[in-house]
């Protein structure tokens, strides 16, 4: 009783709404999680806001892991966020600690050149004659490629740098330390927040796209995971499954529902993310820099 009389009227306002607004998130994928684990025979039965399943079963993963086109899909999509987002750190950060912690002439010049960039992206045509003329048609590199530095990440890499002590840098050159073992030795392990919190959002990035996968692979087998549940969710294309009705009864067959395994599709796409998302989240709040430098 007592800590309810210490929050204040405001606090509870916030706390309220910020439930709400988890319940609006949490409902929507645990249905869709009961509704992929529910026994074919009864999925007539589930509701939109049901959470819990209508009996057990997994036969709806059971079809679409048993698929080619899934496991080749979740692949790519593996190998595409993977491969992009260590391209994307690694040039975003060897960027921002160039423009920051080094002084060459051209450097505002530089600076003015990039937000200029940021403001007048080009369109998607030059961007496709571009990758044509470079042979990137119908390779994962056409994808991983794409935005390689993120202008407004490199601006968020290069204000976090700012905070690094320029007297930590300075001691490491008496030391004999040059340009880019300054960089990997020193910098990068203070900026593990900054490198973590981008490497999220790249990596979101990644995982998400669909639409140039869709302009730039022409071969099915190429395609990642989110172009697949796009051609099975939006386009009502039943091909992901085509070949998995033998592991279903006759009974199942009759009653198979096309809207459970929609279900376990977009689970399937979005459980990586879940899982990755607690071990990046004590980065927001914990800073390597605390005791790096004593005054």
């Amino acid at each position: 009783m007592r800590l309810i009389k210490n929050i204040s009227v405001t606090r509870l306002i916030i706390y309220s709404l910020l439930l709400l607004c988890s319940i609006s998130v949490l409902v929507p994928i645990l249905n869709l999680l009961a509704v992929s684990l529910t026994d074919p025979l009864r999925s007539q039965e589930m509701s939109g806001l049901d959470i819990i399943p209508k009996g057990f079963s997994l036969i709806n993963y059971e079809i679409l892991l048993s698929n080619p086109m899934i496991l080749r899909s979740l692949f790519n999509s593996v190998f595409i966020t993977v491969v992009g987002t260590s391209l994307n750190l690694l040039l975003t950060s060897m960027s921002a600690y160039i423009l920051v912690k080094t002084k060459f002439p051209g450097r505002k010049l530089i600076m003015v050149f990039l937000i200029i960039i940021m403001v007048f992206e080009p369109g998607m045509i030059p961007e496709y004659l571009l990758v044509r003329d470079l042979g990137l048609i119908d390779t994962y590199w056409a994808l991983i490629l794409y935005k390689t530095v993120n202008i407004f990440y490199l601006f968020i890499m290069m204000r976090f740098f700012e905070d690094v002590p320029d007297s930590i840098i300075e001691a490491a050159r008496i030391d004999g330390a040059g340009y880019f073992k300054t960089y990997y030795r020193i910098v990068l392990p203070l900026s593990v927040p900054a490198l973590v919190t981008m490497g999220l959002f790249y990596g979101v990035y990644h995982w998400n796209e669909y639409f140039r996968a869709t302009i730039y692979l022409n071969s099915q087998e190429m395609w990642p995971l989110q172009v697949v549940l796009r051609q099975f969710v939006v386009e009502r294309d039943n091909s992901a499954i085509l070949g998995a009705e033998t592991l279903l009864s006759y009974d199942q067959i009759a009653s198979l529902d096309y809207s459970a395994l929609q279900a376990g599709t977009i689970i399937i796409a979005i459980v990586p993310l879940l899982i990755i998302y607690p071990f990046v989240l004590k980065y927001y709040t914990n800073s390597t820099l605390e005791g790096g430098v004593k005054d």
